[in-house]
């Protein structure tokens, strides 16, 4: 008969066991960020200070602010400010219809990725090879930059003035899977 002490290590070897199965698993689920200017990976995590929206989107490549910001003008400003206190009013203008740089709220996209938040997101974050300057503080190495959530509520912010027609498929998003 086993004695108690066995049974112990036992049951902790076990959850340790099944622990480590789950984490590759939830690892797997993350969203896969590439980089517009060359397709490899776009490298950000899970920050200290993400909010819980940042953690989420990481997650699943769903930006949580655009329902929320298209339905509610008041709400989107708050992604206004932060698209002019990043300077990107200087090159996309005062609400994105674009000035120096192209519109960003309308249907015609320089870059097909921009249908989905994500591949907005990833622009932003990364830059591309036509001007835009890489913003996201992770990917740049400059902790005065953008985080994810400042990211995250500009492109719902973007989202809320589309003047594009047809579908706007980033209000039906699905986590990536």
């Amino acid at each position: 008969m086993l004695n108690h002490g066995v049974i112990k290590a036992t049951l902790a070897a076990s959850v340790l066991a099944l622990a480590g199965l789950a984490m590759p698993m939830q690892a797997s689920a993350a969203c896969n960020l590439v980089s517009t200017k060359d397709n490899s990976p776009l490298k950000i995590t899970v920050a200290e200070d993400d909010t819980p929206e940042a953690k989420e989107f990481l997650e699943t490549c769903v930006n949580p602010y655009t329902k929320i910001y298209t339905a509610d003008p008041e709400k989107a400003k708050l992604g206004k400010r932060k698209f002019g206190l990043y300077s990107c009013t200087t090159c996309h203008g005062p609400n994105g219809d674009g000035q120096v740089a192209v519109s960003i709220t309308d249907d015609r996209w320089q870059y097909s990725k921009h249908i989905t938040d994500k591949g907005l997101f990833e622009t932003i974050a990364g830059g591309t090879n036509g001007g835009m300057a890489t913003w996201h503080k992770q990917v740049a190495g400059n902790p005065d930059l953008v985080s994810t959530d400042e990211i995250l509520r500009i492109v719902a912010f973007l989202r809320s003035q589309y003047k594009g027609g047809g579908d706007k498929p980033w209000l039906n998003e699905a986590p990536q899977k």
